[in-house]
């Protein structure tokens, strides 16, 4: 062990890594540098790069580099969308798409997905992605005028099987600027993909530091007894942090910190979804209060110096209320609180 840091420590190192307070990386840049970021929720996936990137960026100019192609959304881990770029998408699917598919199997035989379907599928996607992009909609609809049924979730698999094979990922947005359009994809060749895990391992740590082999493994649903060999690799400093049980990793120089103040995220934040164990920055109640009943569908958060205390809404409840705080903050927090979700400027 090289090192031991405080809670306090870890929780301002995190809001660093994550980049909180911005930075001075292009929506691009910010994508690549953290691998991934959790992205089933388009709108919120948006927001989490833009809030990370230089000042200035605007929802616009993140659509911009989806456009541009720097971007793009598949499921390249976990069976959910994530935003990365091709280069790291390559990469992960290398290591993830053989597991995916297997994970998958027993639902496509509960779908009625044979091969013979999936082949029926690919051909008609590629055969018309060749002339255009198309909506989640329009490829569906032709799916259907070939006979294969696309309800009952069908539809939706097929989609991610496409885009795990590495034949489809979602691209530029569409006129409306509210959906992504299906696209074929330009995934680059991965050279020795022990070096190519190795680095993506290092650049998971360096935008989430500190983290401990369980969150590697959480994120990626990796073997550990790879991920290990990706760690040993990957030039990192092992630490121990106060209040976590297992050694965690770190790329930086392990340090104290000024407080981070008052900062917001929108739902799905890789500041919660980033991790297996969520225990550091927020308390059980806090989690439960991310997660109402358990749905999967995780709220905004607020931090303050790295402590998650509470929710809150772009826009208000029927009650009038943007602010639900799980844990007591002071009068003069909660005013800062309350001026940082007035001044939200991603909607």
């Amino acid at each position: 062990m090289d090192a031991a840091i405080t809670a306090d420590a870890a929780r301002r190192m995190r809001w660093n890594a994550q980049l909180l307070g911005g930075s001075e990386l292009t929506p691009a840049q910010v994508v690549d540098r953290a691998v991934a970021l959790q992205g089933q929720d388009l709108g919120s996936v948006l927001r989490a790069i833009a809030l990370r990137s230089r000042p200035g960026t605007t929802l616009d100019d993140v659509r911009a580099a989806f456009d541009a192609g720097q971007i793009v959304r598949s499921w390249p881990m976990r069976g959910t969308l994530f935003a990365t770029t091709p280069r790291h998408l390559a990469t992960l699917l290398a290591v993830t798409a053989e597991r995916t598919h297997r994970s998958a199997a027993r639902r496509r035989e509960e779908l009625g997905v044979d091969a013979a379907t999936i082949d029926r599928a690919s051909d008609i996607a590629r055969e018309m992605l060749s002339e255009q992009p198309l909506t989640r909609a329009q490829i569906i609809a032709a799916w259907e005028a070939a006979g294969i049924p696309a309800t009952g979730g069908r539809g939706y698999h097929l989609l991610m099987h496409l885009t795990v094979a590495g034949l489809t990922w979602w691209g530029a947005f569409a006129d409306s600027g509210r959906e992504q359009l299906l696209t074929l994809a330009e995934l680059p060749k991965v050279e020795g993909v022990d070096a190519a895990l190795a680095a993506l391992v290092r650049r998971y740590v360096a935008a989430r530091e500190p983290v401990t082999l369980d969150d590697l493994a959480w994120w990626t649903k990796l073997p550990k007894t790879m991920l290990r060999r990706g760690v040993a690799d990957a030039d990192l400093t092992e630490v121990s942090v106060d209040g976590m049980g297992a050694p965690a990793w770190v790329v930086s120089e392990p340090r104290e910190l000024d407080p981070t103040g008052v900062a917001l995220v929108p739902g799905f934040d890789e500041w919660i979804l980033g991790y297996g164990d969520r225990s550091l920055t927020a308390s059980e109640a806090m989690q439960r209060e991310l997660v109402p009943g358990n749905n999967g569908v995780f709220r905004p958060a607020v931090l303050v110096d790295g402590v998650t205390v509470g929710t809150w809404r772009p826009r208000p409840s029927r009650q009038g209320e943007r602010v639900s705080l799980v844990e007591k903050v002071s009068v003069r927090t909660r005013r800062a609180i309350d001026a940082a979700v007035e001044a939200w400027p991603y909607d």
